[in-house]
Order: structure tokens, then C-alpha cells, then sequence
């Protein structure tokens, strides 16, 4: 399949992806994963063995696209959780009635 990532026309197969990645050590995942076989690998770092691109010439979701089209499955970044004023406003207000 024909795909574009970092303004480059690559020929893609799953196979040619399985191939490439056989006998590679994932990485932490910290952002968008792609899972291969029952390896999870971060996007970025599947991105530059297939595309032998520096991983700062490309996007995420350009790979997770191209991929998702091939038939792998592709995992958003997760977004932490972040605290509210309401939240951190409880919970100064819990820590304060402990000390009382």
C-alpha cells in the first residue's frame, strides 16, 4: 500500500512491517503505541526503522495512520490526568482538617 509520511511516498506492506520490526526491542511507550505481533512499540520509534527517517521529520499520527490502514492496531496517547482548582482546593481542605 502506498502511504505518505514526512512528505515521502513509501510502498508498505504488513509484512514488509512485521519483517522490519522482528527483531527489534520496543521502547518505553510514552505516547502513541502501535502493537505488532504482541509487542507494543512507540509510533516514533516504528516510524524511523520503516521510513529510516530521523524521528523529528515525521509526526505520530502520520505513522499510526499509514498503519492503522495496513491493519495494525494503534493506541492513542494517553493524556494525564490533571488536577482541578476544585480538586486541589479538597484536598488542601482534607490535609488542613487532619491537622485540627
Amino acid at each position: 500500500m502506498r502511504c505518505i509520511i514526512a512528505r515521502f511516498p513509501f510502498n508498505l506492506t504488513k509484512t514488509d512491517v512485521q519483517t522490519l520490526m522482528h527483531d527489534v526491542k520496543p521502547e518505553p511507550v510514552t505516547g502513541a503505541a502501535v502493537i505488532i505481533g504482541r509487542r507494543h512499540y512507540p509510533a516514533k520509534q516504528v516510524g524511523e526503522i520503516i521510513t529510516r527517517q530521523d524521528r523529528r521529520d515525521f509526526t505520530a499520527d502520520e505513522v499510526t495512520r499509514a498503519l492503522s490502514r495496513l491493519g495494525f492496531t494503534c493506541t492513542p496517547a494517553t493524556v494525564p490526568a490533571s488536577t482541578t482548582a476544585s480538586g486541589s482546593l479538597q484536598a488542601a481542605s482534607k490535609l488542613f482538617d487532619a491537622l485540627s
